[in-house]
């Protein structure tokens, strides 16, 4: 009766230190919880963004050319005649889209390439790991800029871009976690007991690689935003004259010194977000990778 009521009580105390580990990997220092906030106030505004900007994004006018900050438009007016705090808050948008849309993608991709490769080994590991290699060689801003010269611009193209130029890391910390979940006892005797190659990988392999992976993944949703704005701004992200924050300081350069206020609130916007997903990357792979446990 003792035992049954200890097992009992160990329940909640597990299912309750869930939340409680994720409470204090989000809020367990100052510098995390107010990057969290900094998300959240982000996400948040996105969504409400109908509601919150206070004129058509795409709206021009001739008459509010490269206007100052003042009471009618905070943040000024763009070349164009358009309120820039509204294409910022629609540009939230696309940019964080972009940013969560992107590495979800390439995780699914890149773990599913790097357990067929660590896993299988043979061909399949020689084919894929060649792959990665070359992949690799390019450094993800210019791969993606190659990527996207030729499938143009557009939502799912950049989409493409951003994940095809994400998906060799994934795959990369994929196989390397894979070879080293193969090895383990419970896995052999999976495999010894005749127990089907894909119920070994769904049951055993790919909950056990998780941890490297949603770090990873959280690490770049930052790197994503940046990659967005920068092609963007090259004018091979979002097309024109949808707002995106990449493209709104390209359209701040022609009107630099008349109105520099699209340049400064679209570089805020990046620089904030940016910082905040870094941190909170940070301290997820601090709690879920024990290599960096602190």
């Amino acid at each position: 009766m003792s035992l049954f009521t200890e097992e009992t009580l160990r329940v909640p105390a597990v299912e309750s230190g869930v939340f409680t580990k994720v409470r204090k990997i989000l809020f367990g220092r100052a510098e995390t919880a107010f990057a969290t906030a900094i998300i959240v106030v982000f996400v948040l505004v996105a969504l409400l963004a109908p509601w919150l900007a206070s004129y058509d994004p795409l709206a021009q006018s001739i008459i509010k050319i490269n206007r100052l900050p003042s009471q009618d438009n905070w943040l000024g007016t763009d070349q164009f005649g358009r309120d820039v705090l509204s294409r910022l808050i629609y540009g939230s948008r696309n940019s964080l889209l972009f940013g969560f849309i992107s590495p979800v993608l390439a995780a699914l991709f890149g773990t599913m390439l790097g357990v067929i490769a660590g896993f299988f080994g043979g061909i399949a590991d020689r084919l894929i790991s060649r792959l990665i290699d070359l992949l690799l060689a390019f450094p993800e801003l210019l791969l993606a800029i190659l990527i996207a010269a030729v499938l143009g611009g557009g939502f799912w193209n950049i989409i493409a871009v951003i994940t095809v130029a994400f998906i060799p890391g994934f795959a990369r910390v994929a196989r390397a976690q894979t070879l080293s979940i193969k090895q383990e006892p419970y896995v052999e005797a999976a495999i010894a007991v005749g127990v089907r190659t894909p119920v070994i990988i769904i049951r055993h392999v790919i909950p056990n690689i998780m941890a490297p992976i949603v770090a990873l993944m959280t690490l770049w949703v930052a790197s994503a935003i940046r990659i967005e704005a920068s092609l963007s701004f090259l004018g091979i992200g979002t097309r024109a004259p949808n707002p995106s924050w990449g493209n709104i300081i390209r359209d701040g350069l022609n009107s630099l010194f008349g109105s520099p206020w699209p340049i400064i609130g679209a570089g805020i916007a990046i620089t904030l977000v940016v910082l905040s997903f870094n941190l909170v990357g940070d301290a997820i792979r601090d709690a879920l990778d024990p290599s960096t446990a602190r």
